[in-house]
């Protein structure tokens, strides 16, 4: 336990003092009006939105990715591997215990949360024949989990009202390989889950990802401008915009919160602020 503790104490003065040294190696952030939480070293980590000190929020023998939080701010989701397996999480965002929600021996992994907030959305190769992924719900106390309707899935994002739903049909399978123009580069579809009719973000063979549904517009991130960053996608207009300026290294992942946009670049943390544009 003491040496536990010593380890702890030292990661996050070693945190603080790479802000102006160089890359932090943060990566997946998610964000609540006041926090950012965050995969670092196979752990789930959180921070005041302000900046400062970052706090642990997992250990154990086993990996923690993919943070989310809820729409209140209370709970954070996240993709566990432990015991052999890899399921969806939750622990309370302001520490204790998680608990494992799913137990199907198929990995889940998590994308986020319904917009009300009692339910899990994950993606899971469980119901199919090949190697693809759909994406369910689960609720947040635990229990059966129930396949979205649709034929495939990997990533995804519902409307406010929870009537349409911004997704990838396909997982990224190249995101490592930069300005890929083969066959497999992803896109993003726009559902209405009443009668399964679907909207694709226009685009010219560019790798589309991380689509993020806010008010009546649908972020994502693209390289079909040069390197990956972020993109808006006006559902009323059909008008895309480049929204935030990159001549550096790729935009490798976003998440959408009650106010702002965080995203990872380089290791390091962003703001991004819908409203403002800023």
């Amino acid at each position: 336990m003491r040496l536990s503790l010593a380890l702890v104490a030292g990661v996050v003065p070693l945190l603080q003092a790479q802000t102006t040294a160089g890359p932090l190696l943060l990566q997946k952030p998610t964000i609540s009006r006041t926090s950012v939480a965050f995969a670092y070293g196979g752990d789930i980590w959180t921070a005041p939105r302000t900046g400062g000190a970052a706090r642990r929020l997992t250990a154990g023998n086993g990996e923690a990715s993919d943070p989310s939080y809820s729409p209140d701010g209370s709970l954070i989701a996240f993709t566990g591997t432990y015991d052999g397996n890899t399921d969806v999480y939750v622990v309370s965002a302001d520490g204790g215990v998680p608990r494992r929600i799913t137990y199907h021996p198929a990995p889940d992994g998590v994308v986020g949360w319904t917009p009300d907030g009692k339910r899990i959305v994950f993606h899971s190769p469980r119901t199919s024949y090949s190697r693809f992924a759909r994406l369910f719900t689960v609720s947040k106390d635990g229990g059966p989990a129930t396949e979205v309707n649709l034929p495939r899935g990997y990533s995804g994002s519902f409307s406010p009202d929870g009537s349409r739903i911004a997704y990838m049909p396909n997982d990224p399978a190249n995101e490592i390989w930069k300005r890929y123009r083969g066959g497999e580069t992803s896109e993003i579809w726009l559902v209405t889950m009443s009668d399964a009719s679907i909207e694709r973000i226009p685009r010219e063979n560019s790798n589309d990802s991380w689509p993020m549904w806010v008010g009546n517009s649908v972020y994502f991130l693209s390289d079909r401008d040069g390197p990956t960053t972020l993109f808006e996608y006006d559902t009323r207009s059909k008008q895309i915009t480049k929204v935030v300026d990159n001549s550096g290294l790729d935009i490798k992942s976003a998440s959408a919160g009650p106010d702002a946009i965080v995203y990872e670049q380089f290791g390091s943390l962003f703001l991004f602020n819908p409203g403002t544009k800023s």
